[in-house]
């Protein structure tokens, strides 16, 4: 199905875009999952073609069933230095570059959600190997000054005590 919805966005939209595969659709692509709650992405398009592409996206959404969610990580906190170099490239659909976003930025996001569902696709991520606790401790340290109630939309101690919920549950599952 997201092979599906990705071949005919590129096919139908007919113009360079770069599209960014976030959470659990990243997992999905990669096979780690089977199944995801809805596509999740983010997307860069120019300016003029912006209102074509969503367009596309919500024809696409109503004909396939599917429910899709076009949001950057950045919309909702900020994102840690050099994220655009962590994108790691996932494929070609004509037109279209698909990526996955940046997964420190993705998991610092559903932090800030902060529900179960989203700690479990934190917890994918670092048993495949594309997260590090020490790397996301590093870039969180880097990121906490830029935090406020504003920038995550919460009490930044709330954000410190999600995460920290986040890696009580990933030492017990490695059995710490």
């Amino acid at each position: 199905m997201l092979d599906t919805f990705l071949a005919r966005l590129g096919l139908a939209f007919g113009r360079p875009a770069r599209v960014y595969l976030i959470g659990e659709t990243t997992q999905v692509y990669e096979g780690w999952r089977e199944w995801m709650q809805r596509v999740e992405f983010a997307a860069d398009v120019l300016p003029h073609d912006r209102a074509a592409f969503d367009k596309i996206v919500r024809d696409l959404r109503a004909e396939m069933g599917i429910e899709v969610l076009e949001e950057s990580p950045g919309d909702v906190i900020p994102l840690p230095e050099g994220y655009q170099a962590r994108a790691r490239f996932a494929g070609r659909f004509t037109s279209l570059e698909v990526y996955h976003f940046d997964p420190y930025s993705v998991a610092f996001r559903l932090v800030a959600r902060g529900d179960e569902p989203d700690y479990r696709v934190i917890l994918v991520f670092l048993e495949h190997g594309w997260l590090t606790v020490d790397e996301m401790n590093t870039w969180l340290a880097n990121l906490l000054p830029q935090f406020t109630s504003e920038t995550i939309q919460q009490d930044p101690a709330e954000f410190r005590r999600k995460f920290r919920g986040l890696l009580q549950m990933w030492r017990a599952a490695q059995g710490e």
